[in-house]
């Protein structure tokens, strides 16, 4: 299926940049077992580490960068910081990706 002109949608530089960052953030194997995990519910940092295989510094670090580009947030319940993700869009991307890579 191609991509009509009526379905080009204008974009700005800045909004490539911050596609691009996103695209990147998403590209590293790490970062997109974190927020794969996250399509199914909020876990903590030590509930992530353990499915991740990575340790909790690890994904610490790996959650403040998908912070900042807004592709995670959290949430405080006493002591214990809870991450999910963003918004729907977020599973959206990763959906479609992921139909587009199993119809090959």
């Amino acid at each position: 299926m191609s991509v009509g002109a009526e379905q080009i949608i204008a974009v700005s530089g800045s909004e490539l940049d911050s596609l691009a960052d996103i695209f990147k953030a998403i590209g590293d194997p790490g970062r997109l077992k974190i927020v794969h995990s996250l399509l199914a519910r909020e876990l903590c940092v030590h509930e992530l580490a353990q499915t991740v295989e990575m340790t909790p510094s690890a994904v610490s670090h790996q959650l403040r960068l998908l912070r900042g580009l807004k592709l995670v947030k959290r949430r405080r319940d006493g002591q214990r910081i809870f991450y999910s993700l963003d918004d729907a869009h977020i599973s959206t991307l990763l959906s479609q990706a992921l139909e587009h890579v199993r119809e090959g």
